[in-house]
């Protein structure tokens, strides 16, 4: 993108974005999961499983995913670092090709399984 400091341009380009994320947030479904070690480790951990039964990813309805890294268990606007919105079709294919470890035992318990996923690989 070439670079333009016009304000009455960036302003509108900042409303269609605005646009575009609202109607994401009012008109669709979302699922979204919290990750705890995300900062420490780079990875998401998506669910496919648990307790024997497909979930998560594999079941989902939603039409997108939030995914949010906290530093903290203890959930606060100040303990989030970032959310990133993916919609779920496309977070199943990148998980498909860009897994970094996939069986992974996760959830309460350790009764779901799961895969990792880098962050970095879900901005393809």
């Amino acid at each position: 993108m070439e670079y333009n400091s016009d304000f009455e341009y960036d302003l509108s380009v900042g409303k269609i974005g605005e646009k575009i994320l609202g109607s994401i947030l009012d008109d669709s479904t979302i699922e979204v999961k919290t990750d705890f070690e995300y900062h420490k480790t780079g990875n998401f951990y998506i669910e496919y499983q648990s307790r024997g039964k497909p979930s998560g990813i594999s079941t989902t309805k939603a039409k997108y995913w939030a995914l949010i890294s906290s530093r903290s268990r203890d959930l606060n606007q100040d303990s989030v670092s970032f959310f990133l919105i993916i919609e779920t079709e496309k977070l199943k294919r990148l998980c498909k090709k860009h897994y970094y470890r996939k069986n992974v035992l996760g959830g309460d318990s350790d009764t779901s399984v799961g895969l990792l996923i880098k962050g970095f690989d879900l901005l393809r």
